[in-house]
């Protein structure tokens, strides 16, 4: 486990450098850019998160919780399904915002939404425009509060602590400008502490199957 203040400590050691050019305000954008680099490049389990919200007919965007936080990494899938109707849930397919307005100019038209983009950080838009209340589901991942003094440990600074020392180091030499090799060095480490902790993932987790999109088909066998 390492704590805000030791990583704080341990930047400065590895990169023998004193906190007259490493201030704390320096140290800490380092270790912010890292955590954001590590929630983009390792799906966590732990930090998945499930939604739901009600669709509003006629409108073709729907607000993502807790994205004004800064908190949310990415949308992972969408379904809607007809509240009080057929409790069969259809998956949205996401497309890009280009897609969306080739395919449904017409934002006033409504129809049963099929695709899903993301509008900006905090917002999904739907196409076609709802034409009824349906209710969504929304998997998402969310990425946890970073250290601070205030927020002295973290899941991963706990779990995963050389990942995230290599990733803030990372930063630290190119903000240095410090030897090639020593970058590559620690951007070495860093994947392999990274591949790690994939690993570590791939192991806890029973992968469903269903929820990833692979159908299950029957096999006959043949008999004796």
């Amino acid at each position: 486990m390492t704590t805000f203040a030791e990583l704080q400590t341990q930047i400065r050691d590895y990169t023998e450098t004193s906190s007259d050019v490493l201030t704390d305000v320096i140290v800490n954008d380092f270790i912010e850019h890292a955590e954001k680099r590590i929630f983009r490049e390792i799906d966590l389990d732990i930090f998945r998160s499930y939604q739901f919200a009600t669709l509003t007919s006629g409108n073709p965007f729907v607000s993502l919780p807790g994205a004004n936080t800064g908190q949310l990494a990415f949308v992972r899938s969408a379904q809607i399904y007809t509240p009080g109707g057929s409790p069969v849930r259809e998956y949205l397919l996401q497309k890009d915002i280009t897609f969306m307005n080739e395919y449904w100019p017409n934002r006033d038209s409504t129809e049963k939404p099929k695709y899903y983009a993301m509008w900006d950080q905090d917002t999904i838009y739907l196409a076609p425009t709802p034409n009824s209340a349906y209710n969504i589901e929304l998997a998402l991942n969310k990425q946890e509060a970073g250290l601070s003094s205030s927020n002295t440990t973290t899941w991963v600074s706990t779990n995963a602590p050389k990942v995230l020392l290599y990733a803030t180091l990372c930063e630290a030499f190119r903000f240095l400008k410090g030897p090639d090799n020593m970058l590559q060095y620690y951007e070495q480490g860093y994947q392999q502490a990274i591949q790690g902790l994939q690993l570590e993932q791939q192991g806890r987790r029973r992968r469903d199957e269903y929820y990833d999109g692979v159908l299950r088909l029957p096999l006959e066998s043949k008999q004796p």
